[in-house]
């Protein structure tokens, strides 16, 4: 690694080693300032790298080897260095294995691999070339991570927690943020929520309460596609608790309906009413006329704008309906990657947007 450092490594580098810091649950130290930045630096400068003609996609995890249970050990521990991780990385490219590295002899190494991390322990994530994630597994159930920091380039984004908490927002960008919720069905609209947005198509999602035909009332008349009776089969899955390869094929098989022109309404309860719907307006009901946008960053300041500015007709149409039936919830994909979510906020009494796309890398 005797080359230019990553500019951002450092500047970030300091504020992640104290989220990590006042986190720390688990029995090894997490990360110093220092250590962050290399770890970093490893990442960026091997995305940059190919081997076969193609950019490695890595997941490096600060963690000692005997945190980790039953993994894949080398005898000779591996030094941290973007040729190594090129090397290493198509047999580590599949979701969920994370290189090994701690500290040896005074230099950081790779110890091998693992699936098994404890809570909070330091990932750094390379999605493509020039974009990295840091991240942690969240605590309880599930496996699932909770974003940190996002460095793409010169940008940084600093994932803000608290505040973005405090605004209001929906239980599912709360769940998005890494807080649990009860009932767990927010997990159920995350795995929605990246299943509309890898097949790239651009699609709407709006989740309404289950037994209620209000949602129609939005909706314009013919219904190209009405699903009767609803499709239930993902709810049937999350009422008794199943998470094998029957409920990700649920959850794709609505995910790939967002594709299709128009919007996917779906119960509360996860039952498929209609797909195809033409978002309108209530018959004689007011346009909507201000949107207040957030993004989950630090230094992010929520800005009021005229709804035809979000960004096409799929964010104008969900925030008018969001607007009209105030207890439901829009989730908008587009094809350039950028996710929001609508939802009413009764502190502010008007419609907020939440630009995610930071939360779902």
């Amino acid at each position: 690694m005797n080359r230019a450092s990553y500019p951002p490594a450092a500047s970030v580098a300091r504020t992640v080693a104290e989220h990590f810091r006042h986190h720390a649950a688990g029995r090894a130290p997490p990360p110093d300032a220092d250590t962050i930045e290399r770890l970093i630096n490893a990442a960026f400068w091997a995305s940059l790298r190919r081997e076969e003609g193609r950019a490695p996609t890595i997941s490096l995890a600060y963690v000692p080897r005997e945190d980790v249970g039953t993994a894949l050990f080398v005898e000779r521990p591996l030094p941290l260095d973007p040729h190594t991780l090129t090397k290493l990385a198509p047999a580590v490219e599949r979701p969920g294995i994370h290189l090994g590295v701690w500290p040896n002899g005074g230099d950081l190494v790779v110890w091998g691999a693992t699936r098994n991390i404890p809570p909070f322990t330091f990932v750094v994530e390379v999605i493509e070339p020039g974009l990295l994630v840091i991240k942690h597994r969240r605590q309880g159930p599930g496996g699932k991570f909770a974003n940190v920091a996002v460095l793409q380039g010169d940008d940084v984004k600093i994932i803000d927690v608290e505040g973005t908490k405090q605004s209001g927002c929906p239980d599912f960008v709360n769940t998005l943020l890494g807080f649990e919720q009860e009932d767990n069905s927010d997990n159920v609209l995350l795995a929605l929520a990246l299943s509309m947005r890898a097949h790239r198509h651009g699609g709407s999602l709006l989740v309404v309460p289950h037994g209620s035909d209000e949602w129609r009332k939005s909706i314009l008349k013919p219904v190209p596609y009405t699903v009767a009776p609803p499709f239930s089969k993902l709810g049937q899955l999350v009422k008794s608790g199943i998470r094998d390869g029957s409920f990700k094929e649920a959850v794709d098989a609505i995910g790939g309906l967002t594709a299709v022109d128009g919007a996917v309404v779906l119960s509360d309860a996860f039952e498929v009413l209609a797909f195809g719907a033409k978002i309108g307006r209530t018959e004689s009901g007011p346009f909507v006329e201000e949107v207040l946008v957030r993004e989950p960053i630090v230094g992010h300041a929520p800005v009021k704008v005229d709804p035809s500015g979000l960004g096409g007709t799929r964010h104008l149409s969900a925030a008018q309906f969001v607007f009209e039936q105030r207890d439901s919830l829009a989730l908008v994909a587009s094809q350039d990657g950028r996710f929001t979510v609508f939802g009413w906020s009764l502190g502010a009494k008007m419609v907020q947007a939440y630009r995610v796309e930071a939360l779902l890398l």
